[in-house]
């Protein structure tokens, strides 16, 4: 009897360093992706938390408006004049101050309003870029720059 020597192929169940690293990488690329993706759509997010805040401003003025002869708070500096407690728009006209969504110290919502209270501007800027503007004339909507006081004719 011969006996051939027979040669088992031993096949090697595991994966190859290289094999590995490629899918590592892959899958870091796509994690970046959607990390930047997730993090536009929570700017704009929070952009649509600020112009829900700039339409409850706007409901308290024109409130405000109709409860004093149609006219506006005037001699007002700033939006957050305008709320809280002894301020023109109490309670009676809003129930609770908006707060910007970030809570940071570098984001205000602006004012202007006209001499004799006949008209306002209210606005905020965008995380994405520009501003929201809302003007008591029905007038409101994504602009570049900073509005002035001159933006909605006051």
């Amino acid at each position: 009897m011969i006996i051939q020597n027979s040669k088992i192929k031993i096949k090697n169940l595991g994966f190859t360093l290289i094999e590995l690293l490629v899918v590592i990488s892959i899958i870091g690329i796509l994690a970046s992706l959607t990390l930047v993706s997730y993090t536009g759509a929570q700017k704009q997010t929070r952009d649509t938390q600020r112009r829900s805040d700039l339409n409850q401003y706007r409901n308290a003025l024109e409130n405000y408006a109709s409860a004093n002869s149609g006219l506006y708070p005037v001699s007002i500096s700033s939006i957050s004049d305008l709320c809280g407690e002894g301020n023109p728009l109490d309670t009676s006209f809003i129930a609770s101050c908006p707060v910007d969504p970030l809570n940071t110290e570098d984001y205000a919502y602006g004012f202007f309003s006209s001499a004799g209270g006949d008209a306002y501007l209210i606005y905020g800027g965008l995380e994405t870029g520009g501003f929201w503007e809302i003007c008591s004339n029905g007038k409101s909507g994504k602009i570049a720059i900073e509005p002035s006081s001159s933006t909605c004719g006051l």
